[in-house]
């Protein structure tokens, strides 16, 4: 551009050159793409082309005889008059100004001044005036781009995509705070420098298989800085294509996510274990044995439960205080820890119980033996703080032979042997076999008469009250089944409901309850202001029946009992088969109106993120969390939880099995829902049911 400004001023409007000299440098004047104005001395316009005109919005007959600098704007003119003046002493000279055209629009101008020269004096000057604006936004917004890459806590890299080792080329500051590596020392090297022996390769491999596509990757890496110390990189990686759509670079954003892994990390771990003594709590616990019960079945193994109590440790805390307690509970801990062998998982409960997990066990003598080992290490002396202390302990047995299938009941079950120990005098052991049926043909008898008790109607459908946990009006009811044997009187569930779920009885119990609660409670809304709602427990077989819904539907259009008035409790084992196929029932179920209730919630297959996504309006809290809540900090942890995380997800919360004042109390404040349990009313039938008053007061 200086060639040509230089060219104007010394030829154009010189009257001695070739004509064809002078044609070339008017058209050259003519159609140059910037403005140009020849200025006279004095800076009024004399002259100028078409581009003056387009940049100005004022017709070139209207430019002319106009000074100059009134294209201007004012804050603009002490700097353009100077260069003007400097012009006039033969001096080129270039500025940038602001000019407002006539459409009101402000137009950034870069303006060089070039004397004319004619007969060596000085003639006139030339304005060349060149439209910058576009290039100052463009300035601008580089500017402000470098200013938020540069301050951005993320590190931001740049790599060539056209070299084949994909060098770096740029890094800002960010990228040397997270990894120590100053930009001199990235620029030029692939930024693979920063992963490690145990980066991950699925990862690694990953950000390959984008970078050869050309596709945006996003990947967790361990990176290593450059003192070596480990970092979590959150990586995201984008191609960079220019107009014609090749790709020329990559751009990297990493985020350092080290302390929030850790933080994590540190969550998990306190969820999972015990703050005194560092063991597995109950949650981890049942998550264990939930995987261990499961991993056994599978394998025709066999595994051993066994839940310790120290006997008299109450006393201990009260004659020597809590400090001197809690260092007894972690020396306990630590001994149990001595004495099993590895594999063998050791948690901790609740105040002075622990479970110790044999899963799996070769046979019930290693259980014993293991067991023998524990009473003997415990019943060696505690020194502490100069007091020598002597404990012993209550051990019950539990082992998943026969039916047992579930970790709550495992669980149950060992405490129940423990406190079998404890009433033979404490400092043993006690095996659990009450839910053994060991008489064969008492079992072939007991499937005999299911048949006939279902066939004679021997079978009646009993009701609990859930009421609302602050006013105590009866919300709904749930369904009970008992059966009235001819010559055994009333024969508790838990004795033939096992067996009828192992032969595939429970499939014709399950129907004839659904329709007995359906016609019950529909008969019983004809005369009630207000209608009662009914709950039916659903069994695991029965849900996963070909035609259960065809027998919902049915049992509904039978009764015309109304299905916004229809429950189904369903338990989280039930959901676990299948879950998918379970997830597309519930919500064909919730589909027709009916509401579905997650019963026994926490003892089983707890997930928060398939309980976000089932489409359930009511969660139950086992009676396991509710027993002694008020004085049990550990149960009254997760039952303020659960019901805290319920209501988030909108769902009402149940708690099941409330018998004291106490117990309501505590619920209450923690903002249940609804109760349930003897406290209010037992099961009754349908007679009883109906003369029930609309609220119900604990006495």
């Amino acid at each position: 551009m200086a060639n040509v400004k230089e060219s104007i001023a010394n030829n154009y409007n010189v009257q001695d050159v070739p004509h064809a000299l002078q044609a070339r440098h008017h058209a050259l004047f003519t159609h140059h793409p910037d403005a140009i104005f020849e200025l006279s001395l004095d800076g009024i316009i004399k002259h100028c082309n078409s581009a003056a005109a387009h940049i100005t919005g004022i017709a070139n007959e209207r430019l002319t005889g106009n000074a100059f600098f009134q294209l201007l704007h004012i804050d603009a003119l002490v700097e353009a008059k100077a260069a003007f003046n400097a012009t006039l002493k033969g001096q080129h000279q270039s500025y940038q100004a602001l000019s407002i055209n006539s459409h009101q629009h402000a137009i950034q101008l870069e303006v060089t001044h070039v004397p004319i020269i004619a007969d060596e004096r000085m003639i006139g000057v030339y304005a060349i005036c060149r439209d910058i604006t576009q290039r100052k936004q463009d300035e601008s917004e580089l500017r402000l781009l470098k200013r938020g890459i540069e301050a951005s806590p993320n590190g931001v890299v740049m790599a060539d995509a056209t070299q084949p080792h994909l060098p770096l080329v740029y890094v800002n500051s960010a990228f040397s705070d997270i990894t120590g590596y100053s930009a001199e020392e990235a620029l030029g090297r692939n930024c693979s420098f920063l992963q490690g022996e145990d980066s991950n390769p699925e990862a690694v491999e990953e950000i390959r298989r984008g970078v050869t596509q050309h596709q945006d990757v996003q990947v967790l890496l361990r990176n290593y800085r450059r003192d070596g110390t480990l970092f979590w990189n959150q990586l995201s990686i984008s191609p960079v294509f220019s107009e014609t759509g090749v790709c020329t670079h990559f751009i990297g954003i990493q985020q350092d996510i080290t302390r929030q892994r850790e933080q994590e990390a540190r969550i998990a771990y306190q969820a999972a274990h015990d703050p005194l003594t560092g063991l597995p709590n109950l949650g981890a616990l049942q998550t264990r044995l939930e995987h261990a019960l499961q991993s056994c079945k599978s394998r025709r193994q066999e595994l051993a439960l066994l839940y310790i109590d120290l006997d008299d440790f109450k006393p201990v805390n009260d004659a020597f205080g809590h400090g001197l307690g809690d260092q007894l509970l972690k020396t306990v801990a630590q001994r149990l820890l001595d004495t099993v062998t590895a594999g063998v998982s050791v948690a901790r409960l609740s105040s002075d119980e622990f479970v110790v997990l044999l899963a799996p066990s070769q046979n019930e003598q290693e259980a014993i033996a293991l067991t023998n080992r524990l009473l003997a290490a415990l019943a060696q002396p505690f020194t502490l703080y100069q007091h020598c202390l002597h404990i012993s302990a209550s051990i019950g047995i539990a082992s998943n032979k026969g039916s047992t299938t579930q970790a709550h009941d495992l669980l149950h079950h060992a405490s129940l042997a423990m406190e079998d120990a404890k009433r033979q005098g404490r400092n043993t052991w006690q095996w659990y076999c009450g839910d053994a049926i060991d008489n064969v043909a008492e079992h072939v008898v007991i499937r005999r008469e299911l048949q006939e008790a279902i066939q004679a109607e021997q079978f009646e459908a009993y009701y609990q009250p859930i009421v609302d946990a602050v006013s105590g009006d009866i919300r709904s009811v749930e369904t009970l089944i008992r059966w009235h044997h001819p010559t055994k009187g009333l024969v508790s569930p838990g004795v033939f409901m096992p067996i009828a779920e192992q032969t595939g009885q429970i499939i014709a119990i399950g129907r004839w309850v659904l329709d007995r609660a359906c016609h019950d409670i529909a008969a019983l809304n004809a005369g009630r202001e207000r209608p009662l709602a009914v709950a039916v427990n659903i069994s695991p077989m029965q849900f996963q029946r070909t035609g259960f819904m065809n027998e919902v539907k049915a049992a509904l259009d039978a009764s015309g009992l109304p299905p916004a008035l229809l429950e189904l409790e369903v338990t989280e084992g039930t959901l676990m088969t299948n879950t998918q196929q379970a997830v597309a029932l519930l919500t064909e179920v919730r589909d027709l109106g009916i509401s579905v209730a997650l019963d026994d919630f926490g003892t089983g297959y707890s997930s928060l993120s398939y309980l976000r996504d089932l489409p359930i309006s009511k969660v139950k809290l086992d009676i396991l969390f509710i027993r002694g809540i008020s004085k049990n900090a550990k149960n009254a942890a997760i039952v303020q939880g659960v019901i805290t995380m319920a209501h988030h997800l909108n769902l009402a919360v149940v708690a099941e099995g409330i018998e004291t004042r106490e117990e309501q109390i505590d619920l209450q404040q923690r903002q249940c829902d609804l109760l349930q349990g003897f406290l209010f009313s037992k099961p009754m039938p349908l007679g009883m049911l109906k003369h029930l008053p609309r609220t119900l007061t604990p006495p």
